[in-house]
C-alpha cells in the first residue's frame, strides 16, 4: 500500500483550491466582474486584473494612479483601454488602482509566452491572490491562482459537460442504491462481510467525486447553473449522511484516527486505489493488519436506525452506546429500549416497529 493513501491534503494546496473556487464564483455569469470582462472581450481588448490590494500586491506595483472608485463593469472596460494592470479590492467591490506596471519576481517559472500571461502567472505564483488575464488575440479569459490556470469556457459547453456529468452521476447513484439496499438486508440477517461494506463505501466515494466535479461546474456557471444545482441536490439527497453513518458503523476508532481522518483518507485515494477494495478497506483501520475482504462484520446500527422515522440523532447515539451492535438492538424488547435514556415506551414501540418494517422491506427487495 502506498504511503500517500493516508496523507492529508496540505493546507496550502487546500487553501489555493478554495481560492480558485472563490475566484471562479466571482467571475461567474451574473456577477458584475464577469459583465466587465465580457465587455472587454466584446471591445476586442485585453486586460490584466489583480483581485486584491493588500501590501503584498502593492509591493510589486509600479506607476499607474490611485483610483479607489466603486466597481462597475463600465469603468472596468474603460480602464482596460490603458496598457497597465487594474488592481481591484479583494471582494471586487472597488477599483483600487489602474494603469499599473506589475513587477513580479522574474525568477518565478512560467510556461506562458505572451507578456500579459507571463506576468499573470508569475504574480499568481508569487502571492496568494487571483489574477485574471483577458487575451486580446484569442478572446479567452483565464484565471490564475497559485500554480493553477483555469480558462473560462463558453456557457453552452459548460452546460453540456454538466449535463453529461449529471447523467453519469444518475447511473452511479442507481448502482449505489442497489448495493446499499443489499447491504441493509445483509445487516439485518447478520451476514455482512468486509467486501459488502467497502463495495458500498467505494460507490459512495465515486458518487461524491462526480458530485464535486458538477459542483465546480455550477460555481462557474453562476446564474446559469440553477437547474443543474436542483438536479444535483435531488440526486445527492442523504448520500453524505449515509456515508458518514456507514463509516461510523464499521471503522475502528483509535488515537489519531477518527471520522474526519477516514473521510480525508478516502478523498485522498487515487483513482486506481479507489478501484482496489483492499485500499478502501484499509481506511477503516480494522484490527489485524492486511484486511481480509471475507471477514465477517457486525454494524453498530447508526445507518439503519437513522432510517426509522422521527428518531433524533442524539437518541440514536444513546441506543448504540447502550447495545453496541445492530443485532442486539433488533433483539431488544420494547422494555429494553424503554430503559435507554430519552427513549420512553412510545418511542421504543416506534423503534421496534420501524426496524421490523425495514427488515421485511429489505429482505423482500433482496430476494425479489
Amino acid at each position: 500500500m502506498r504511503d500517500r493513501l493516508t496523507t492529508r491534503i496540505p493546507d496550502v494546496a487546500l487553501r489555493r483550491s478554495c481560492m480558485l473556487l472563490e475566484a471562479l464564483a466571482s467571475v461567474a455569469p451574473g456577477k458584475p466582474l464577469r459583465e466587465g470582462l465580457d465587455r472587454i472581450l466584446q471591445a476586442e481588448m485585453g486586460a490584466l486584473i489583480v483581485v486584491g490590494d493588500g501590501p503584498e500586491v502593492l509591493n510589486i506595483c509600479s506607476g499607474g494612479f490611485l483610483l479607489d472608485a466603486a466597481f462597475s463593469p463600465q469603468r472596468l472596460s474603460e480602464l482596460a483601454k490603458m496598457d497597465g494592470a487594474i488592481i481591484l479590492a479583494s471582494d471586487a467591490s472597488r477599483i483600487a488602482r489602474a494603469n499599473v506596471h506589475l513587477v513580479p519576481n522574474p525568477n518565478v517559472a512560467t510556461s506562458e509566452t505572451g507578456t500579459r500571461h507571463r506576468t499573470a502567472e508569475r504574480v499568481a505564483r508569487s502571492i496568494s491572490v487571483p489574477v485574471i488575464s483577458v487575451s486580446e488575440d484569442q478572446s479567452v479569459i483565464a484565471v490564475y491562482v497559485g500554480n493553477e490556470k483555469h480558462p473560462l469556457e463558453p456557457i453552452p459547453r459548460l452546460l453540456a459537460r454538466a449535463n453529461q456529468a449529471l447523467s453519469t452521476l444518475e447511473r452511479y447513484k442507481n448502482r449505489l442504491d442497489t448495493v446499499s439496499a443489499s447491504l441493509s438486508a445483509l445487516e439485518i440477517e447478520d451476514l455482512v462481510t468486509l467486501r459488502d461494506v467497502v463495495t458500498v463505501l467505494q460507490r459512495m466515494e465515486m458518487v461524491r467525486r462526480i458530485a464535486e466535479e458538477i459542483e465546480r461546474h455550477i460555481i462557474e456557471l453562476g446564474v446559469d447553473g440553477r437547474l443543474v444545482r436542483l438536479q444535483l441536490e435531488e440526486l445527492m439527497g442523504g448520500v453524505e449522511d449515509d456515508r458518514r453513518l456507514l463509516i461510523r458503523d464499521y471503522f475502528h476508532e483509535e488515537t489519531g484516527w477518527h471520522l474526519p481522518e477516514v473521510l480525508d483518507g478516502l478523498a485522498n485515494l487515487g483513482t486506481e486505489d479507489l478501484l482496489d477494495l483492499k485500499a478502501v478497506a484499509s481506511m477503516l483501520h480494522l484490527p489485524g493488519g492486511t484486511p481480509d475482504l471475507d471477514l465477517s462484520l457486525s454494524p453498530r446500527g447508526f445507518r439503519l436506525l437513522s432510517k426509522v422515522p422521527r428518531l433524533p440523532q442524539p437518541v440514536i447515539e444513546l441506543i448504540v452506546e447502550r447495545f453496541a451492535s445492530l443485532q442486539k438492538i433488533m433483539r431488544a424488547t420494547i422494555a429494553d429500549l424503554d430503559d435507554v435514556k430519552e427513549v420512553g415506551e412510545a418511542r421504543a414501540r416506534s423503534i421496534k416497529e420501524g426496524l421490523s418494517r425495514l427488515a421485511e422491506t429489505s429482505i423482500l427487495d433482496r430476494y425479489n
